[in-house]
């Protein structure tokens, strides 16, 4: 067990990967290039070949649509986005083809392909380089989707993705690659559709995805220092999502703070909030409230960016106001 980073972890995974299964490849625009992935992809085409890690034409959807028939072939690409906001060019080869096929062919049919998506936030990047738009993709049946905030997690979850023999979109938030944790050496897997329990808690049940789970982190701190008693769950997945730990959650706590740093409206927020309403309203004490950005696009205005992003401040406010409801 080491501390890595959040991108080392996820480094280190695609090499486990590599090493161990010759199926595994990976295709996608900037793999040779630090700009493009960061750490997360450092040497790897210089340890494995650039016949294995394929630095690709600026062609979203053929690109994904190559990964997609190679797994069709029986491979187990790794297909790369580095801004998600692209990635909707390749959303007719995800959605109408890599989710659909086994349904189509009665489970006689697998499509072992990962979508590894990464979200770039801030930085003055403005609306089209900034966009964290998982909650279209969670609509789509056939899609599994995995949003990790530790390193931990971040390396088992890749390699559960790739070892899954269904199309799994794995996205990973810029804003977490100098994150560290303890990460163990071998090679391990995180179940998809787990959620962790961060902290155990009476007063509020918090639920947060990805870069938002690391903020509830520090919002937790704050709000013990102010005396109250937050649990805090982390989902890791949001398809499938774990609605028993959530529901048995909101069932002992009776409140309720959802956090995804994407859109409120028919947001990933607003899913979790509506299955609570439909399924367990009686059980709570206050509404429930959604920390999400704004239905407005990414400013490119740094002062107007920190009014924009919301963080573990916005989480503090939201839960004090819910308990004090």
């Amino acid at each position: 067990m080491r501390r890595l980073s959040y991108a080392q972890a996820i480094r280190e995974a695609h090499g486990q990967l590599l090493a161990s299964d010759p199926g595994v490849f990976v295709l996608g625009q900037g793999l040779w290039s630090p700009w493009y992935a960061g750490t997360s992809m450092q040497d790897l085409d210089k340890e494995f070949g650039r016949e294995r890690i394929i630095d690709s034409p600026v062609s979203e959807n053929a690109t994904t649509g190559a990964g997609i028939g190679a797994a069709l072939a029986g491979m187990r690409p790794i297909v790369f986005h580095p801004r998600m906001d692209f990635m909707l060019l390749a959303a007719d080869p995800v959605v109408n083809q890599a989710a659909n096929w086994s349904y189509m062919f009665a489970g006689r049919v697998s499509v072992p392909v990962v979508i590894r998506s990464v979200i770039n936030r801030g930085g003055e990047q403005g609306a089209q380089h900034s966009q964290a738009l998982q909650a279209m993709f969670m609509h789509v049946p056939g899609l599994k989707i995995v949003m990790p905030s530790t390193a931990r997690d971040a390396k088992g979850l890749l390699i559960a993705a790739v070892q899954d023999d269904n199309p799994v979109l794995y996205i990973d938030d810029r804003w977490l690659y100098d994150v560290t944790d303890d990460v163990p050496e071998e090679m391990y897997t995180v179940p998809i559709g787990a959620a962790a329990v961060r902290r155990r808690g009476r007063d509020v049940t918090i639920v947060a995805t990805s870069y938002m789970a690391a903020e509830a982190m520090k919002a937790v701190t704050t709000l013990e220092a102010h005396g109250l008693d937050p649990e805090l769950i982390d989902l890791r997945s949001i398809k499938p999502w774990d609605r028993e730990a959530v529901f048995a959650s909101v069932a002992r706590t009776g409140r309720l703070v959802v956090a995804d740093a994407g859109w409120q409206t028919a947001g990933v927020a607003a899913e979790i909030v509506a299955a609570v309403a439909c399924e367990i309203f009686d059980v709570l004490k206050a509404p429930a409230v959604r920390v999400c950005l704004p239905d407005i696009p990414a400013p490119v205005s740094r002062p107007i960016e920190t009014a924009y992003y919301v963080g573990a401040d916005d989480l503090v406010t939201a839960v004090e106001k819910t308990i004090a409801r």
